[in-house]
């Protein structure tokens, strides 16, 4: 079995937890790109302003998926794959929602790779903004009239626990609810996730389902664990990530995503009793060093 591509996270899978990407890693990544012709895809939940440092050290001229796969972006070419954003009227119904059980929540917006907030609260930061300055700051009503590509809320954890049960009440069907951090709500239309994003990237490069590896450690890499032909977790992935990966490799400290394609690519140790999507996932098997 011979892949040619290879989709990562970010947070908790190609960055340690320095948010840096090892020379080891960069070593490593190179000579799959180089030696085995292997296309490097980033996927995460940042966007793609957050993504250009790593992307750019990597040297990448792939598509990115960005805020979980409601953007697919292309930056040598500045195209856009896909945009799957939030209806106008619906976010404003979730930020009336949001408010309303709680007036002090912070409220932000993404729309392609712009910022949009009424204020910025330094307690609850996402990695992204800990690097850039919003676009705009301005009250909700200047910004909150056009579709968004991804909305975030931001505050205490039963703040954000009580708005999420009210938002899926309202609206069941429309959206997708994601949460990773503690302070922090990440709200999507309901079709956006990374597989789906993957399955445009593949289509786009001519790579069969099969030739896909997918590396991750979070919720929300759990749909490309999944469809990839091998999914792979990090040593210090959620249990729910861990369930849906065939194999377990190091941690985000110690090169693991490095580590995996080392291992299944550059020197075709895989498993003789691997299997290629579509299948049911049962327990990961480790293959750490």
């Amino acid at each position: 079995m011979r892949f040619h591509m290879v989709a990562i996270d970010l947070d908790g899978t190609l960055l340690n937890s320095a948010k840096e990407v090892t020379e080891t890693t960069v070593a490593i990544l190179r000579t799959a790109r180089q030696e085995a012709g292997v296309h490097i895809v980033l996927a995460t939940a940042r966007p793609p302003r957050s993504v250009m440092p790593t992307y750019n050290l990597l040297d990448l001229d792939t598509p990115m998926i960005n805020y979980n796969g409601a953007l697919v972006y292309e930056p040598s070419s500045r195209r856009i794959l896909l945009h799957r954003p939030l209806a106008a009227k619906i976010v404003r119904g979730i930020v009336t929602i949001a408010r309303t059980l709680c007036p002090e929540v912070v409220v932000s917006g993404e729309l392609l790779d712009r910022w949009f907030t009424d204020r910025v609260d330094s307690r609850y930061q996402t990695e992204t903004a800990r690097l850039t300055e919003p676009d705009l700051v301005a009250p909700l009503e200047k910004w909150l009239d056009q579709d968004l590509t991804k909305l975030l809320l931001l505050g205490q954890l039963p703040d954000l626990l009580a708005i999420a049960k009210a938002i899926h009440a309202k609206y069941p069907h429309q959206v997708r609810i994601l949460q990773t951090e503690d302070n922090l709500l990440q709200i999507t239309h309901a079709t956006v996730s990374k597989a789906q994003a993957l399955r445009t990237v593949a289509a786009e490069m001519t790579v069969q389902r099969e030739q896909v590896m997918a590396i991750g450690d979070n919720a929300n890499d759990v749909g490309m664990l999944r469809w990839a032909g091998i999914g792979v977790a990090m040593a210090n992935a959620c249990p729910a990530a861990l369930a849906a990966a065939d194999f377990v490799t190091d941690s985000h400290d110690a090169d693991g995503a490095a580590h995996a394609i080392r291992r299944i690519i550059l020197e075709g140790k895989i498993p003789k009793n691997v299997r290629t999507a579509p299948r049911h996932r049962g327990r990961p098997k480790g293959i750490k060093e």
